[in-house]
């Protein structure tokens, strides 16, 4: 299964997508599947890279944890009354 970059037209998200013959990938942040097939870059793996790669994902856990706690905060204000 080939692994391809995508953007989403519709939100504009990036992501990868392992994708079978015949198969139609969907964006995973709002299903939709007008998608852009990406070029993929050269993976080459390196110290540097790792650490980007390990940066990038923190931030990610960082902004949904976030994420989470607004919602949270938001759902507590709403039903406490």
């Amino acid at each position: 299964m080939p692994l391809y970059d995508f953007r989403c037209r519709a939100c504009g998200h990036e992501f990868e997508a392992l994708v079978r013959a015949h198969d139609a990938p969907q964006c995973p942040e709002c299903r939709a599947t007008d998608l852009e097939r990406l070029l993929s870059t050269f993976v080459a793996s390196s110290e540097e890279g790792r650490q980007k790669s390990a940066k990038a994902s923190r931030e990610r856990q960082i902004k949904g944890r976030r994420d989470q706690l607004v919602a949270e905060a938001e759902y507590r204000k709403e039903h406490e009354h």
